[in-house]
């Protein structure tokens, strides 16, 4: 199927149709482009699943048209998720509550609790508010790729995931370029699972009180697993004045016409011999823009090896230092 332009409401509605069915649909969101199936119905969670290459038991977020529709998910939403959603809703925040058991077992991964979001892309918001129309509680959505592999931020890289055979809503490219931050709001001290665009200084801001780090009892939370958001090439990670040396060694070693490294860094190479270079930018919400469509421009130019400077120290940059680590981590 062709791709459906987000700004169409007649699309829309074509797309919130296939949800209420049970098929999946691809659509944008301010952080990725999401896989998703009506979160209520465990036969279309399952083909997420299959479609990804997932383990079932890693769960899924649900995203939701309103903080109203999250009580059809939620067994409770105890006063630090209230304060979070209240702040941060629509917008790049995930919190972990307790789930009602009779809804979402195939979407929360069969764990008692379930991953809540309300996204702020107006395309999302439109779809969400159109399948509650007709019937759909909430979509669950992990981001649009194979798994394990570099999350999509265009409409075209779902295409290049999953061929023309999905629906695709084309929304864009993604404002924010990495994944919500995740909250587990299920017990007494909040926790910080992922890092995202908001920092764990604003998300305590609200809550009054430190964020507790990830133990052995918190739940599974998605994009959490220690080799995540891997091209195909394989990632490596240097501070400035190793990637230097090592770019000094490459060019001294390079052939004719070689450009077999793909660099991501902040720090400009003197001259282009044996690898080809993007340069990364000095604020944080740039870099996470683009991060995952540098990563993917590489692969496609068949790079044998992508070399990233690493980001500077201070907490904007938690989330890109996050997603980068797990990349090197495959």
């Amino acid at each position: 199927m062709p791709l459906l332009p987000g700004r169409d409401p007649h699309a829309i509605e074509a797309a919130a149709r296939l949800l209420a069915a049970g098929e999946l649909v691809a659509f944008p969101t301010e952080t990725v482009y999401g896989l998703g199936a009506r979160a209520d119905d465990d036969a279309a969670v399952a083909r997420i699943f299959a479609a990804k290459g997932r383990p079932p038991d890693h769960p899924l977020i649900v995203h939701v048209a309103d903080a109203t529709a999250a009580r059809a998910f939620a067994a409770a939403v105890n006063p630090a998720a209230a304060r979070l959603m209240a702040a941060f809703w629509p917008g790049p925040l995930t919190v972990i509550v307790r789930r009602r058991p009779e809804v979402a077992a195939a979407a929360a991964g069969g764990q008692a609790s379930i991953g809540l979001r309300l996204p702020a892309h107006p395309v999302a918001l439109a779809l969400l508010h159109a399948a509650a129309r007709l019937g759909v509680p909430g979509v669950a959505a992990p981001s649009a790729n194979r798994y394990g592999r570099v999350s999509p931020t265009t409409a075209l890289h779902v295409q290049q995931e999953f061929g023309a055979g999905l629906t695709v809503i084309d929304g864009g490219a993604c404002d924010v370029g990495i994944e919500s931050a995740i909250v587990d709001c299920t017990r007494e001290l909040p926790a910080l699972l992922r890092p995202g665009q908001l920092g764990r200084a604003q998300l305590e801001a609200v809550l009054g009180a430190p964020l507790a780090a990830p133990d052995a009892a918190s739940p599974r939370a998605p994009g959490t697993l220690a080799s995540h958001y891997a091209p195909a090439a394989p990632v490596r990670l240097f501070d400035s004045a190793a990637l230097r040396a090592r770019l000094r060694g490459l060019q001294s070693r390079a052939g004719p016409g070689g450009r077999v490294v793909g660099v991501y860094s902040r720090l400009v190479p003197e001259a282009e011999a044996g690898w080809s270079h993007r340069t990364m930018p000095s604020e944080a919400a740039a870099v996470a823009h683009e991060l995952f469509a540098v990563l993917r421009e590489f692969d496609a130019a068949g790079v044998s090896a992508i070399w990233v400077e690493q980001p500077p120290p201070g907490p904007e940059w938690d989330g890109v230092r996050d997603r980068l680590r797990r990349a090197a981590a495959a």
